[in-house]
């Protein structure tokens, strides 16, 4: 990977209503963006300083759009660092979180469709957060500040400044208003992109012009972050609801385009997870074929080890971590990490499966913060009937099994309620029909 380096340009007395700054501007060899960074006080040496890294948002920054936080954010970024006196503000030239101008624009047409945000990027051909925080570290390392306090709500955000060798010792929460037209905006943030929000907290009323805003509120407003991932189950499957012909016995239900749309949710995951009779019966890759993208971890639930010495995942170059438990063969587990894979031991569920709560607190501990499950049937049901599962994507196509269902009558036999999905959104892809939405346990939370 190319060493990326950054120069200080010029700086200049900037007077502001908040207070007096610096705007200092920075070169870099990396692209041709104009990376800013606007200082008040001393900072030089200096530790735990109070930082706003700020992406770029034309409509929210200068437009004043209600769309998104973006505007209100850097402006209370401002207040509050005038107000500490001591502090800096990083405006990184990524706009519509690293997709650009023209892109964002598009994607808001789709959002105007009744896509949400990460839906509209994906569409695209882009992430759903492409932003990268190198340059970022490298101006505050030119600043010589050797610690920071974040100003942020996004986690994701905290842990790329952090691999890129910032320390940051605390987040600070950047609390602003929500009106009608970003408060699903800001939902999606929560619950698709981990944001630090609790939207529970705010309460809405409405201007003169019809616009919600957020009341004045000092009870608890940001939420800690939750020690798992962010789970996104998805498969395909017949009319009437098959997912294979007989179980063990592989079924290819996805049209073409569906299938491509699936590679692009492998891509936007850190890591994919199946169960070892997905393994055994259709030998899978689990890769980034058919879209530009990163190979998603592969995990393998297996409680006994079965998993073969031949499968083509151990060629893949990302080698796979299979989840089991204490009972399983030392010898087997040898044999399998000399083949290439990672075994992960860990606490038996009462039917002496692996416990699918301990295995999401460890891939939280190992970095791990969306994961995408794919199959088979007993793994889905699972993830579902015991409210693991966040996210639902189901591609529908256009024909007749009368084979082995995902989702049986016993899988959701325990007394919480019928699983439902939020926001619902329907998208026709080839002949074949994709319903995406929020997994909701206990639909009376929603009223």
């Amino acid at each position: 990977m190319k060493q990326i380096n950054v120069e200080k340009m010029t700086c200049a007395r900037i007077p502001t209503e908040t207070g007096e700054f610096q705007l200092c501007h920075y070169r870099n060899d990396s692209d041709d963006k104009e990376h800013l960074a606007l200082l008040i006080g001393e900072v030089d040496g200096q530790s735990d300083i109070l930082v706003r890294v700020h992406s770029e948002c034309f409509t929210g920054d200068v437009l004043g759009s209600m769309r998104c936080d973006c505007g209100p954010q850097l402006q209370r970024a401002i207040q509050l660092i005038s107000q500490e006196g001591n502090g800096v503000i990083i405006y990184l030239r990524q706009e519509g979180r690293g997709i650009g101008l023209l892109d964002k624009l598009r994607a808001y047409n789709l959002q105007d469709e009744g896509f949400d945000t990460v839906e509209a990027n994906l569409m695209l051909g882009h992430q759903p957060d492409s932003r990268d925080y190198t340059i970022a570290s490298l101006i505050l390392k030119d600043l010589g500040i050797s610690s920071i306090r974040l100003l942020t709500n996004n986690p994701q955000k905290i842990d790329g400044l952090q691999r890129l060798g910032v320390r940051v010792t605390s987040r600070i929460p950047l609390q602003t208003g929500v009106n009608q037209e970003n408060v699903a905006y800001l939902q999606t943030k929560v619950s698709r992109m981990d944001h630090m929000l609790d939207l529970k907290q705010l309460s809405l009323s409405k201007t003169k012009n019809g616009h919600v805003r957020q009341q004045q509120n000092t009870t608890q407003t940001f939420a800690q972050p939750r020690k798992r991932p962010f789970v996104t189950v998805t498969y395909a499957q017949s009319l009437d609801g098959s997912i294979a012909a007989k179980r063990g016995e592989p079924l290819a239900i996805s049209g073409p385009e569906s299938l491509k749309m699936t590679h692009q949710l492998r891509a936007e995951h850190d890591a994919l997870l199946i169960g070892i009779g997905t393994v055994l019966a259709d030998d899978p890759q689990l890769t980034v074929r058919l879209v530009d993208g990163q190979d998603p971890q592969p995990v393998i639930l297996d409680s006994q080890l079965r998993f073969p010495l031949h499968a083509k995942l151990l060629k893949n170059p990302c080698r796979p971590w299979i989840a089991t438990t204490e009972n399983a063969s030392r010898e087997r587990q040898r044999s399998l990490e000399t083949a290439g894979a990672q075994v992960i031991r860990l606490p038996a569920s009462e039917y002496g499966l692996v416990s699918l709560p301990d295995l999401l607190t460890e891939l939280w501990r190992l970095g791990i913060h969306s994961l995408m499950v794919e199959g088979g049937a007993s793994v889905i049901g699972s993830f579902i009937s015991r409210n693991l599962a966040d996210r639902l994507v189901l591609t529908i196509a256009p024909i007749l099994v009368g084979g082995l269902n995902a989702i049986g009558s016993e899988t959701l036999s325990n007394g919480a309620g019928f699983p439902q999905l939020h926001y619902p959104h329907f998208q026709k892809l080839g002949d074949n029909v994709v319903i995406s939405g929020d997994i909701i346990q206990d639909p009376l939370s929603l009223s």
